[in-house]
C-alpha cells in the first residue's frame, strides 16, 4: 500500500522539483541584473541595437536610428549590387554602413535625366526636403539656364527623407513638386546635418549610375551664389584636365576640431589624425565625371565621419589623386560682407545668408548695363 502511494506521488515530486529549479534560475538572473546596477538594461539595449544594425534592415525607422547615432560605425557585410529594393542579398564585400550609398535606395531617381542628352556640367544641389524656398530661389537664378556659354547644363536637387509628425505631408508635397519640375532626386536616408556625408556619397552614386557621360559635375549648396557663366568659362579652358580633376576653395592642413561644443567636432575614434588631408570646401566644388564611381568604390574601405568635404578629401587621398587649384583661386569665395556688382561679375561662388539675397543679387547682376 505504501509503495503504491509513493509511486503515485512521484509525478508530484517531479513537478515540484522542476518548479523549484526554475525559481532558482530566475532568482539567479535577478541577482545578476541587480548586481550589474543600472548599466545592465543599457547593455541589453546596446546588444539589441548592435544586432539590428548588423542585419541592416533598410526601413525608415532603422535609418532614423542610424542618423540618431552618427558615430556608431559598425562594419557590416552586404551585397554591393545596385537595386531599387532594400539590399538583402548575401554578403559579397566589406563596407562601412553609414557612408556607402548603396546601403540606401532611391525613392525618386530621375533616371531619364541624362538618357537623351549629355550635359557638359551637372549641378547637384543638396537641400533639405522642407526647403522649397531655397529650391525655388535656385530655379529662378543660376539653376534656371539649360545652356550656358554654348554648353548644356543640368541642375538637380538631392533630398533625403524627413522625420516628425508632418513627414507624410512633406513627402506628398515633394512628390507634387517633382511632378511639376522633374528635378528632384530622393534617397531613403534621414536628411540631417550629421548625415551630409551620406548625402554627398549618394550624389556620387547617382552621377556614376545615371549620368556618367557628363563631362563635369559640381556639388553646390543651395545657399550659394553661383556665377554659372564664369564657371563654364573656367571649365572650357584648354588646360583644365578632363579627368582626375577636383577643384574649388582648397583647404590645406586644416586641423581636426576636437571641441565638443563645435558642430564640426569629430572624435578621435572616427578620425585619429590631427589634420585633414587636402580637400575642397563643401560649399561648392567641381570635379570631372570620371571620379564619382571611383569615390563610391573607395568609400567602402574608409571609415565615415560627419565632415563631408573632408571625407571626400580622404577618398581622394586613398585614390592617390591630388586636388587641383583653380586657375584663379580668388573666384571661389566664402562669406561676403557686402554686395558689390562688379565683384560678383568676376567670382564663381559666394556663400549667402538667405534665398532673398540670392534672387536680389542675381537680378541686379543680370541688368543690361556693364557691372564695372
Amino acid at each position: 500500500m505504501m509503495k503504491m502511494a509513493f509511486q503515485r506521488s512521484k509525478p508530484i515530486f517531479k513537478h515540484c522539483f522542476t518548479i523549484l529549479l526554475l525559481l532558482c534560475l530566475l532568482l539567479t538572473i535577478f541577482c545578476y541584473v541587480v548586481s550589474r546596477g543600472p548599466q545592465a538594461p543599457n547593455s541589453l539595449l546596446l546588444l539589441h541595437k548592435h544586432y539590428q544594425r548588423f542585419f541592416n534592415r533598410s526601413d525608415t525607422a532603422q535609418h532614423q536610428q542610424a542618423a540618431a547615432q552618427p558615430t556608431n560605425l559598425t562594419l557590416i557585410e552586404r551585397s554591393t549590387a545596385p537595386s531599387s529594393e532594400p539590399l538583402t542579398a548575401p554578403p559579397n564585400s566589406r563596407e562601412y554602413h553609414l557612408a556607402y550609398p548603396r546601403n540606401h535606395r532611391f525613392i525618386m531617381d530621375n533616371a531619364e535625366a541624362c538618357k537623351t542628352r549629355t550635359p557638359f556640367l551637372v549641378l547637384m544641389v543638396p537641400v533639405a526636403p522642407h526647403n522649397l524656398e531655397a529650391r525655388d530661389a535656385v530655379r529662378q537664378t543660376w539653376g534656371n539656364r539649360s545652356v550656358v556659354q554654348g554648353e548644356e547644363v543640368l541642375t538637380l536637387f538631392m533630398l533625403g527623407i524627413t522625420a516628425g509628425d508632418d513627414a507624410e505631408q512633406v513627402q506628398d508635397r515633394i512628390k507634387q513638386e517633382n511632378l511639376k519640375h522633374g528635378d528632384l532626386i530622393q534617397s531613403n536616408f534621414l536628411d540631417s546635418y550629421l548625415n551630409l556625408t551620406i548625402k554627398t556619397m549618394v550624389i556620387m552614386d547617382w552621377l556614376a549610375t545615371y549620368c556618367s557621360t557628363a563631362a563635369y559635375s559640381m556639388k553646390i549648396d543651395s545657399d550659394m551664389f553661383l556665377n554659372i557663366d564664369n564657371l563654364v568659362i573656367m571649365l572650357k579652358k584648354p588646360d583644365i584636365p578632363k579627368g582626375d580633376y577636383l577643384t574649388g576653395m582648397l583647404m590645406i592642413d586644416r586641423p581636426v576640431v576636437r571641441s565638443h561644443d563645435s558642430k564640426w567636432y569629430v572624435p578621435e575614434e572616427l578620425f585619429p589624425e590631427s589634420t585633414y588631408p587636402p580637400y575642397a570646401l563643401g560649399m561648392g566644388y567641381v570635379f570631372s565625371n570620371d571620379l564619382p564611381g571611383r569615390l563610391v568604390e573607395t568609400s567602402k574601405s574608409i571609415k565615415p565621419f560627419n565632415i563631408e568635404d573632408a571625407y571626400i578629401g580622404m577618398c581622394m587621398r586613398k585614390l592617390g589623386i591630388a586636388l587641383t587649384s583653380p586657375p584663379d583661386p580668388s573666384q571661389f569665395r566664402a562669406y561676403n560682407t557686402r554686395y558689390d556688382r562688379c565683384e560678383y561679375s568676376r567670382i564663381i561662388t559666394y556663400i549667402l545668408g538667405t534665398s532673398e539675397e540670392l534672387i536680389k543679387y542675381w537680378t541686379d547682376l543680370k541688368k543690361p548695363e556693364p557691372p564695372c
